[in-house]
């Protein structure tokens, strides 16, 4: 069965870093792509990262082009988001997805549970 399971969100302050992760399991997690999306308070799922198997080759929205790096551990089967200078615009409940093929850009076919990440003073 395939789980992911998002952790690391949290209350930070504008201007602040975090860093969120994704443990997956119940696949091969090194040669599948993986991303990031978040759906803010009132708005619909918004893509924010990716990155491909094999070469890690990321790609960013550019709302969080700069502030936000892409990651993966294949051997701890775990994907991260590293945040940086965060914005209260950056306020959302954080997915990770699984991608169908290597790349990132192909159809997700999973979503974790999510996790809160809240940017206020």
């Amino acid at each position: 069965e395939v789980q992911l399971v998002e952790s690391g969100g949290g209350l930070v302050q504008p201007g602040g870093s975090l860093r969120i992760s994704c443990a997956a399991s119940g696949f091969t997690f090194s040669i599948y792509g993986m991303s990031w999306v978040r759906q803010a308070p009132g708005k619909g799922l918004e893509w924010v990262s990716g990155i491909n198997s094999g070469n890690g080759r990321a790609a960013y929205a550019d709302s969080v082009k700069g502030r936000f790096t892409i990651y993966r551990d294949n051997p701890k089967s775990t994907l991260y988001l590293q945040m940086n200078s965060l914005k209260p615009d950056d306020t959302a409940v954080y997915y990770c997805t699984k991608s169908s093929r290597t790349t990132w850009d192909a159809p997700a076919d999973y979503r974790g549970q999510g996790t809160q990440v809240i940017v206020s003073s």
